[in-house]
C-alpha cells in the first residue's frame, strides 16, 4: 500500500473500540509496550524533554489520546499532519554510546511492536464490552486495527496478515519481553502516580497501581516483577464489572466523546498553526 492508501483506511469499526474505559488501562498499555527493552530505554532515556511522560504526563496523555483519535477517527489529512509532527519528535529519539540496547524511534520494528500493544489493548475493551469477535468481524476489526501503526511509519505489509497471524506475532514477541530494574523502577513510579503532588500519589496512587496490574497478561505481571493474588484479582474483576456495566449503558457518542474533542483541538491546532505535540 502506497502511504496516501494507508491515510485513507477505513477504520470505523475499529474505532468503536475507542470507550471511555479504555483510559483506565492506559497505564498498563505503557508498560506493555515498554517491556520491549528499546521501546523501553528509548521512552525513559528520551531526550525530548517536552514529550516525556514522567515530565509532562498531562501533555503526553493529551497527545497520545490525540494520537489514537487521528489514527482511528480521522481522515487522511489529520493522519498525515499528525505524522509529520510526531516525526519531529521521533527523530530525535536514538541511542548512543551509554544506551544499554540500541534503538531508534523511527525504527519500523518497533513502532509494530507498540502499534500492536495499542491494538491488542483496545480490543481487549471492545470484547469486555460487547462480547467476543468471531469470523469476518473479528477479521475486519483487526485489518482496520493497522491503523495503530500506519499512521505513523509502520509499511501496511508489516502488520501481521490475519488475525491468527498476529497471535503468532504477539506470542513471538511476548517470549523476548525483558524489564531492567531501571525501567521497572521508571514504570511503577508512573503506575503510582509518582509525578503527582503526594495528596493525589496517596489517594489514587494505589487504585491506579492495582488496577493497571490487573490488565496486564501474565507474561508481563511476571517481567515486572510484582505479585498478584487471588485477592487482587476478585477485586479486579468487580472493578472491572462496574466499568462495563456503566460503559454498555452509554450511548456511543457519549462514551467516545472525549476522542471527538481531542481530534476537533487536532483540527483548531492545525488552522492555528500551534504544535500538535
Amino acid at each position: 500500500m502506497t502511504r496516501v492508501e494507508m491515510d485513507n483506511v477505513d477504520s470505523s469499526f475499529f474505532a468503536r473500540s475507542l470507550l471511555s474505559m479504555g483510559q483506565t488501562m492506559s497505564t498498563t498499555n505503557v508498560i506493555m509496550q515498554l517491556a520491549n527493552p528499546a521501546v523501553g530505554y528509548g521512552v525513559a532515556r528520551s531526550k525530548v524533554e517536552n514529550g516525556r511522560l514522567d515530565k509532562h504526563p498531562v501533555k503526553r496523555a493529551r497527545t497520545t489520546a490525540s494520537y489514537l483519535a487521528v489514527a482511528a477517527m480521522g481522515n487522511a489529512d489529520d493522519r498525515r499532519r499528525y505524522r509529520q509532527a510526531v516525526n519531529g519528535q521521533h527523530a530525535q529519539v536514538r541511542s548512543d554510546a551509554d544506551s544499554p540496547v540500541e534503538y531508534n524511534a523511527m525504527n519500523p520494528d518497533l513502532q509494530l511492536w507498540v502499534a500492536a500493544c495499542l491494538y491488542f489493548g483496545w480490543e481487549a475493551i471492545y470484547e469486555r464490552v460487547h462480547g467476543p469477535l468471531h469470523g469476518a468481524e473479528r477479521e475486519e476489526f483487526y485489518q482496520q486495527g493497522k491503523v495503530c501503526g500506519t499512521t505513523l511509519q509502520m509499511p501496511a505489509e508489516a502488520w501481521p496478515e490475519s488475525r491468527d497471524a498476529f497471535d503468532e506475532y504477539w506470542d513471538s514477541q511476548v517470549a523476548r519481553i525483558e524489564i531492567s530494574d531501571e525501567i521497572r523502577d521508571f514504570l511503577l513510579d508512573i503506575a503510582n502516580f509518582g509525578y503527582a503532588p503526594k495528596a493525589i500519589q496517596d489517594r489514587y496512587g494505589p487504585v491506579k497501581l492495582r488496577r493497571t496490574i490487573g490488565y496486564l497478561p501474565e507474561p508481563f505481571r511476571k517481567a515486572l516483577r510484582v505479585e498478584w493474588t487471588d485477592e487482587d484479582q476478585k477485586w479486579f474483576d468487580e472493578y472491572v464489572g462496574k466499568l462495563v456495566e456503566a460503559e454498555r449503558k452509554k450511548p456511543l457518542w457519549l462514551s467516545q466523546i472525549a476522542f471527538h474533542i481531542l481530534l476537533r483541538d487536532v483540527r483548531l491546532r492545525c488552522r492555528l498553526g500551534r504544535p500538535l505535540v
